[in-house]
C-alpha cells in the first residue's frame, strides 16, 4: 500500500464516517490517508486529522503493518508542529505502542523510538524526548542490551531529577531496578526500587505503576530467599493487575505459587489455585506451578523433571522461576540422597541412581559436590564404581568447653588489668 493517495478528500466527520464505512481495511486505510492530505489547517479540519490519525493506526494494527506506521510517524512530521505540543506527545506515543502490539517488531521499534529521539531533540521537545528515551530503554532491556540501556538510563534519571517529574521519575527508576537485577547487581537494584517508592509516595501513581513495583518488590525479596514478605508484594500485584485484566496478572500468580511451594508449603498450591481469583487464569503457567507442587509434596525427583520438561516454556524460560526452581531442585535432591545412603557403609553409585531413577554421572556428579560441601563424610571409588560412607567423627564436648573457660579466663585477666590501671592512675 502506498502512504499517500495523490487526489486529498476534505477533513471532515464524512470523510471519518466514509472511512468506518469502507467495505475492507484497504480502503478504509486509503481514505484516511486521503483526509490527512488536506491542506486545510482550520481547527475543526485539525480536530478531525487527529481523529483520523488514531483510526488509521488502529486499522493499521490490525492488518500488522509495522513499517507503515513507522512511514507514518514520519509524513506526521509538518501536521505535528500545527497542534500542541501536548497532543504531539500523545499522537507519537499511541503509534509506538500500537507497533508494540505486532509481533516480532522488537528491532524496528528500537529504531523507531531512536528517529523520534533525534527528531525531539532537534525540535526541542524535551518531555517527549525522555518519554521516548524510557520507552527504547525499556526495549534495550528486553532485548538485552544492558550497556546501552545502563547508559541512557544513567543520563536520563539526573535530567529528570532536575525536572522534578515525579511520574517519570518512577518508571525511570523501575527500569533502573530491572536493569540492575538483570545484571545481577542486587544492591543496586534494591536502591533504584527504593528510589521508585520514595516518588511513588509523593503523587497519585496508577494501579498498574504501583501492581509494578509490587512485582519488583516480590522479586527482589524472592531473590533473597524471603519468600514470606515476597509472596505478600506478589499477592498485591496479582490484585492490581488482576482488577484491570492485566496480562500480568498470570505472572504475579505464578511467583505467588512459587513462594508456598519455596516455603515448603506446597499442599496450599491446590488452594489457590481453585479459588475465585486463581479459576480466572487457569492455563498452562498455573497448570506448571501445579505439576511443580505435587512433586515437591511427594519429594519425587522424577515428577519434577518429567515437570520441568512437559512445561519447559513455562518455567525453565522464565529466568525468576527458573532460578529458584533450580535451588530446590537441588535441596530436593540432596535429601533423597541423603536418605538413600544413610543405611550404608559401603554402596555402589549405579544401585542409588537406579533407586532414584537418575543418570549414574549425574548422581555421582552430585555426591561429589555433596562430599566437597561437607554435607556427609566420604569418598568415591571411582575404580570401582562405589561410595564409601565413613562414620561422622564425634567431636568431644570437653574441647568447646576448654576453649570456652579459656576465653572467659582472658576477659577476667584484661578487666582486672583495666582496673588496676585505673587504681595506679
Amino acid at each position: 500500500m502506498s502512504s499517500m493517495e495523490s487526489s486529498y478528500l476534505p477533513a471532515t466527520t464524512e470523510s471519518i464516517a466514509k472511512a468506518q464505512e469502507a467495505k475492507d481495511a484497504s480502503e478504509s486505510i486509503s481514505i484516511l490517508y486521503r483526509v490527512l492530505q488536506d491542506p486545510s489547517s482550520s481547527a475543526e479540519a485539525l480536530r478531525t486529522k487527529e481523529l483520523a490519525i488514531t483510526n488509521l493506526t488502529n486499522y493499521l494494527t490490525k492488518e500488522n503493518r509495522a513499517e507503515e506506521l513507522r512511514n507514518l510517524l514520519t509524513q506526521l512530521r509538518p501536521f505535528f508542529s500545527l497542534i500542541p505540543k501536548a497532543k504531539t506527545a500523545k499522537i507519537v506515543r499511541g503509534i509506538i505502542d500500537a507497533v508494540a502490539k505486532i509481533p516480532g517488531t522488537s528491532e524496528l521499534q528500537i529504531s523507531l523510538c531512536k528517529e523520534m529521539v533525534e527528531w525531539t531533540r532537534a525540535e526541542k521537545r524535551t518531555f517527549l524526548r525522555q518519554r521516548v528515551e524510557a520507552r527504547l530503554a525499556a526495549l534495550l532491556l528486553e532485548n538485552q542490551e544492558y550497556t546501552e540501556a545502563l547508559t541512557l538510563l544513567t543520563g536520563l534519571i539526573k535530567e529528570v531529577r532536575r525536572l522534578d517529574d515525579k511520574l517519570l521519575l518512577v518508571d525511570i527508576d523501575l527500569l533502573e531496578s530491572k536493569l540492575h537485577f538483570s545484571l545481577r547487581n542486587l544492591p543496586k537494584a534494591k536502591a533504584s526500587l527504593t528510589a521508585a517508592r520514595t516518588a511513588a509516595n509523593a503523587i497519585y501513581v496508577p494501579p498498574a505503576q504501583q501492581g509494578t513495583i509490587d512485582l519488583q518488590s516480590g522479586i527482589l525479596h524472592a531473590e533473597e530467599k524471603d519468600y514470606k514478605t515476597a509472596y505478600s508484594y506478589f499477592f498485591e500485584a496479582f490484585e492490581a493487575f488482576s482488577a484491570l485484566e492485566d496480562p500480568k496478572a498470570i505472572f504475579s500468580l505464578k511467583y505467588m505459587l512459587l513462594c508456598k511451594i519455596m516455603v515448603n508449603q506446597a499442599d496450599d498450591v491446590a488452594g489457590i489455585i481453585s479459588s475465585k481469583a486463581g479459576l480466572k487464569y487457569l492455563g498452562p503457567d498455573v497448570d506448571a506451578m501445579k505439576a511443580v507442587a505435587d512433586a515437591y509434596s511427594k519429594r519425587s525427583l522424577k515428577y519434577f523433571e518429567t515437570a520441568l520438561r512437559d512445561y519447559k516454556s513455562q518455567l525453565e524460560e522464565d529466568p525468576i522461576v527458573h532460578r529458584h526452581l533450580s535451588s530446590l531442585y537441588d535441596t530436593l535432591l540432596e535429601q533423597n540422597l541423603c536418605r538413600l545412603i544413610e543405611p550404608y557403609s559401603r554402596v555402589e553409585i549405579a544401585h542409588i541412581a537406579e533407586m532414584i531413577e537418575l543418570p549414574v554421572d549425574h548422581v555421582e556428579k552430585k555426591l561429589s559436590q555433596m562430599i566437597l560441601d561437607k554435607k556427609f563424610a566420604g569418598t568415591l571409588d571411582q575404580g570401582a564404581g562405589c561410595l564409601i560412607i565413613f562414620e561422622d567423627p564425634k567431636t568431644e564436648a570437653i574441647f568447646p568447653a576448654t576453649l570456652e573457660t579459656i576465653s572467659n579466663v582472658g576477659k577476667v585477666v584484661d578487666s582486672l588489668y583495666m582496673r588496676s590501671a585505673k587504681i595506679m592512675a
